[in-house]
């Protein structure tokens, strides 16, 4: 694994924070209805991209994920002010407005959604570790799903072909405790989700998905794994998240007491933590970074707002290739 540093912590809590203040952001625009449909935020899990991040080959690599998915191609290295146009719907976004909250894409950065499909991501991420194993790439694809996504039949179909075929993959579970509103311990007589892994004889195991160096430490094992050729592994991130399912989540099922609890672990809290106790950085070069989020964050809204929305005639270009379509509403 590369050496966690003291520009390791920095760069950390920099894109922690960044990640953190960009959602907030969306959920405030939300409720202004400039933001519509769906809108699923990762306050809270954090730990697992940054941990991840740390452990890829960006020139390479690849990722996959749910609809939880507005900060991981801002790690990947996707504009920030693209990935909030989008969310917005304007012509400027990562999907010129099309795809929204569930579909953020990037071909070029290595980010491949993004997916509204409960599990629909865990064939296609062993898919394209398929594929950087047929063309020898070097390349290894990270597939990322929720707890509620592991009940889905395709992932043992995949798990099953993953292993027989020794895919460049790495499977994680976001565990964050909750399918929707719906506990672990309702869905299934287990809830260490990692022993799923066990019936494949597919290395895996739990990791404290709040801390970012565990993180770091267990995927850069199992990337190293998946690019020696060895196969894949199954990992499951135990995190949280401080927000509902989506907005329009009333989040009955639990109490604010568990959440307060959860929020003493919070990983922007580990993170600074460290920097503080390591001197690393002071309370006011700490502000100062604060202080550069909050601007970039205002600088991506700004963008939004000001990006025109596609035209209408682009919803067409891109579903139907015959340009005279019988069945257009203007030939109707």
């Amino acid at each position: 694994m590369q050496k966690v540093t003291k520009e390791t912590y920095l760069k950390w809590y920099e894109d922690m924070m960044f990640w953190r203040k960009f959602e907030d952001k969306l959920a405030a625009v939300y409720i202004q209805q400039k933001v519509r449909g769906f809108l699923h935020l990762y306050n809270g899990q954090e730990a697992v991209l940054a941990g991840s991040l740390h452990a890829m080959d960006l020139t390479k690599d690849k990722m996959i994920t749910a609809y939880r998915n507005h900060v991981q191609p801002i790690g990947m290295g996707v504009d920030p002010k693209r990935v909030m146009a989008e969310l917005y719907g304007k012509a400027t976004g990562t999907s010129q407005g099309l795809g929204g909250s569930m579909h953020i894409f990037s071909k070029e950065k290595g980010f491949y959604g993004g997916h509204g499909i409960v599990g629909g991501q865990i064939p296609l991420g062993a898919g394209m570790a398929f594929g950087d194993k047929y063309h020898e790439t070097g390349a290894v694809s990270l597939c990322y799903m929720g707890d509620g996504a592991v009940r889905q039949g395709s992932l043992h179909e995949t798990f099953n072909m993953a292993m027989n075929w020794k895919l460049p993959v790495v499977f994680v579970c976001e565990n964050n405790g909750y399918a929707m509103g719906t506990s672990v311990d309702r869905t299934a007589n287990h809830t260490d989700i990692w022993k799923l892994g066990l019936g494949y004889e597919m290395p895996c195991g739990p990791v404290d998905g709040m801390n970012p160096v565990k993180v770091a430490e267990a995927m850069s094992e199992a990337i190293d794994r998946a690019r020696r050729g060895d196969g894949p592994t199954f990992l499951e991130m135990k995190t949280y998240r401080y927000r509902g399912h989506s907005m329009s989540d009333a989040q009955h099922y639990r109490t604010k007491e568990e959440v307060a609890e959860y929020k003493k672990i919070d990983p922007i809290t580990q993170v600074k933590d460290v920097i503080l106790d390591k001197k690393y950085a002071t309370e006011d070069e700490l502000a100062e970074i604060d202080s550069r989020v909050k601007a970039l964050v205002k600088e991506c809204e700004q963008f939004a707002d000001e990006s025109p929305y596609p035209d209408k005639s682009l919803m067409y270009d891109v579903v139907y290739e015959q340009e005279d379509y019988p069945f257009l509403p203007h030939k109707l």
